[in-house]
């Protein structure tokens, strides 16, 4: 006799939500650990160049770049989720990306150790965020995707930067 599970369906967001979340997501490493973000926000993906630093904007703000002629915001997820910073190799990139702040685009890179590779993630391969206790919000966390025995962290880019960082940047340029 074999045991089921059933979620009923008058349950909101019981699938709901990991469907929301499905689809295809760029993955990259920080660390030694994987994350994913969608990719229909992902622009392009570049080498490192110089970017010009902008002052009194949080460490992890690295500074701005000129993209074609437009300039955009440069952030270090590294710094910005607490890592240890290392030197950048030959895989260190930008990833240049279309969010949203105050119901309006705009582009900002984020400089990762790595990306590796684009997957199409299923909804039943999409977990909620673990309960870490209510000291720590974690807005910016999707979801766990676990593929072939590993998890990768999704993220919300639009979540990642509080909009004062990114306008900040913006401001101070000019």
């Amino acid at each position: 006799m074999s045991t089921a599970i059933v979620v009923p369906d008058n349950v909101p967001g019981a699938l709901s939500q990991a469907d929301s979340r499905a689809g295809k997501y760029l993955t990259f490493q920080l660390d030694h650990e994987e994350f994913g973000i969608r990719v229909l926000q992902v622009r392009e993906i570049m080498g490192l160049q110089d970017i010009t630093m902008v002052p009194q904007t949080p460490l992890y703000v690295k500074g701005v770049i000129n993209l074609r002629g437009k300039v955009i915001p440069v952030l270090c997820l590294r710094a910005k989720f607490g890592l240890a910073e290392t030197g950048y190799t030959a895989r260190t990139c930008i990833i240049v990306l279309q969010i949203h702040q105050h119901a309006r685009a705009m582009q900002m890179g984020i400089i990762v150790d790595a990306v590796s590779e684009v997957l199409n993630i299923a909804p039943n391969e999409i977990e909620d965020t673990p309960d870490f206790g209510g000291s720590l919000p974690t807005p910016y966390l999707l979801g766990m995707a676990k593929i072939k025995g590993k998890v990768k962290i999704l993220l919300d880019i639009d979540q990642i930067a509080g909009p004062d960082d990114i306008q900040g940047a913006y401001c101070r340029v000019s």
